[in-house]
């Protein structure tokens, strides 16, 4: 158990570290990636401060059986930290850093780029939908080594509050996971 949370607390400090070093660099980068280098920089130098707490993965009842569900953990306890910004056209950006127990209660760090594309309901209340762009590990998948994923983000949310949810698709047996999430601004 105590090497599981080394492991995670090493990945969460480790793309802490990575993402002001790695936007602070955008001269050095090719003309093409220079402005989406430049949006990386504006959100970790000029966004607030955010907390993610992970909360709820629900396995797709038609792609398990009910004994593999009952082996499932769905409680996906954990959280992180992130930095976020709404732009010029009011859509929210982000960067984020989290660990959570998975399905097999084992350590799941994932560190990434979030964008919604919001639309707001009223003063308080918005709701948004876009895509993350995500470094991930797990122990199952290449035994921790990190990949890299790409998921639709949708979000609902009220002041400085936001609900997350995400859907992993997969075959049988494999995937089909909605992945639910909270983001606190500070």
């Amino acid at each position: 158990m105590y090497a599981r949370v080394r492991i995670a607390l090493a990945c969460f400090l480790f793309s802490l570290s990575v993402f002001p070093h790695a936007a602070r660099a955008c001269d050095s980068v090719p003309a093409w990636a220079r402005s989406a280098c430049g949006r990386l920089d504006q959100i970790w130098s000029q966004g607030g401060d955010d907390l993610y707490l992970t909360g709820y993965a629900w396995h797709n009842r038609g792609a398990y059986s009910a004994d593999k569900i009952r082996s499932f953990r769905e409680f996906a306890i954990g959280g992180g930290y992130g930095r976020s910004i709404y732009d010029e056209d009011g859509d929210w950006q982000g960067l984020y850093a989290m660990a959570f127990l998975d399905s097999h209660s084992k350590v799941e760090p994932i560190a990434g780029y979030g964008f919604l594309k919001i639309g707001q309901v009223s003063e308080n209340f918005r709701l948004g939908a876009g895509y993350t762009v995500f470094l991930t590990a797990r122990r199952d998948i290449m035994h921790y080594a990190p990949f890299p994923g790409v998921l639709p983000l949708v979000g609902a949310g009220y002041r400085n509050a936001m609900l997350y949810a995400t859907y992993i698709p997969g075959g049988q047996g494999a995937g089909n996971v909605l992945f639910v999430f909270g983001r606190w601004a500070f």
